[in-house]
């Protein structure tokens, strides 16, 4: 469907405040998982499993990186026992040239290509060449400093971190053979992880202290492009890669530990594209870009998580990118500035 068929079937919708938001709106509103819906229906929930999986996602694009990566490009048990420059620079570079491979070929395809225009894409405009709060005056180039100074170097890290307590049996570790099923699991498992582990920091660095000293440096990209997902504050990194760490308690693979790390920091590249995915021909979109977070980034104090577990339905934060949604999110606004307003003038008093 082409983005005049797409405006025109949603304004008939009567989303006409929102066309003037967006270049592009996909179907509207945004659908959380079935898990924790009810009633309660099985049917439902084994589709949506399926569907977030095949016949093709990023996911599986990442699960199909992770098992290359482990086949071929990363260290034994036995090597990772003992620390050296050899294998800790292994695991670095082939880090190093996934984000390329999969944040600069997004960027590239996208922005310098222009290869689908401005077709699926949310917000229509640029990236910001020229801007002072970014590090050195470019969006791009500050994204991709922080992306590899920092986030390239702390996922390493705990790369590096965890296979050492694996070999060294600080780590429950899984066999392949014998506990293949297990794996497979937990492999699933990781998104709905994510979700919750995700809500619940993301959250916290909107913590006002937090915010200003380190979640804003994200935030200075309220419109996204392929190198902004992963591009962090140190803090940032350490505590989004510090979802890793809960493999001192659940046991871990080699395999499963490299997917974990690697949906964290790939797909954040891939869902911060700004676009709803890539075209193959007339009919089908490899899905990729979310409008859920897309909402995050323009309006901040909504869609705080994942569609994996309602965290934000549940807690008050959901933006489903309708009119009434966004009605009822100014409502909360204009009650919380109201309220700060009111706070700020007892103080004043207070202080007099």
């Amino acid at each position: 469907m082409s983005n005049n068929q797409s405006n025109t079937s949603h304004a008939s919708s009567g989303i006409e405040n929102a066309q003037k938001l967006w270049n592009y709106i996909p179907d509207l509103p945004i659908q959380v998982s079935h898990y924790f819906r009810r009633p309660f229906n099985l049917i439902n929930i084994l589709k949506w499993m399926v569907a977030s999986w095949f016949p093709v996602s990023d996911r599986l694009v990442v699960l199909v990186l992770a098992l290359i990566s482990w086949a071929f490009f990363h260290p034994s048990i036995e090597t990772s026992k003992e620390f050296s420059i050899a294998w800790v620079a292994q695991i670095y570079f082939r880090n190093l040239f996934l984000m390329f491979l999969v944040a600069g070929g997004l960027y590239l395809y996208f922005y310098v290509w222009r290869k689908q225009g401005d077709e699926l894409r949310f917000d229509e405009k640029p990236p910001a060449k020229s801007h002072s709060p970014f590090s050195f005056g470019s969006q791009l180039w500050d994204n991709m400093f922080w992306t590899i100074a920092s986030g390239v170097t702390i996922w390493t890290a705990y790369e590096v971190l965890m296979m050492w307590s694996m070999a060294n049996g600080f780590t429950p570790m899984l066999d392949l053979t014998q506990d293949w099923p297990w794996i497979l699991l937990l492999i699933f498992l990781v998104p709905i992880w994510e979700t919750f582990y995700f809500f619940s920091i993301h959250k916290l660095i909107h913590w006002p202290p937090l915010y200003k000293t380190v979640h804003h440096l994200h935030h200075r990209n309220t419109n996204v492009i392929p190198w902004s997902g992963f591009s962090m504050h140190p803090v940032e990194h350490l505590l989004f890669m510090g979802s890793i760490l809960i493999h001192f308690i659940v046991p871990v693979h080699p395999l499963l530990l490299i997917f974990h790390l690697q949906y964290y920091a790939l797909t954040a590249a891939s869902t911060h594209t700004g676009y709803r995915g890539i075209r193959f021909g007339k009919n089908f979109v490899f899905p990729i870009g979310t409008f859920h977070h897309q909402l995050h980034h323009r309006f901040y104090e909504c869609n705080y998580g994942g569609l994996e577990i309602p965290m934000d339905q549940w807690t008050g934060h959901f933006h489903d990118g309708t009119d009434e949604s966004h009605r009822q999110f100014s409502q909360r606004q204009r009650l919380k500035a109201k309220a700060l307003r009111e706070k700020e003038k007892a103080r004043a008093k207070t202080d007099g």
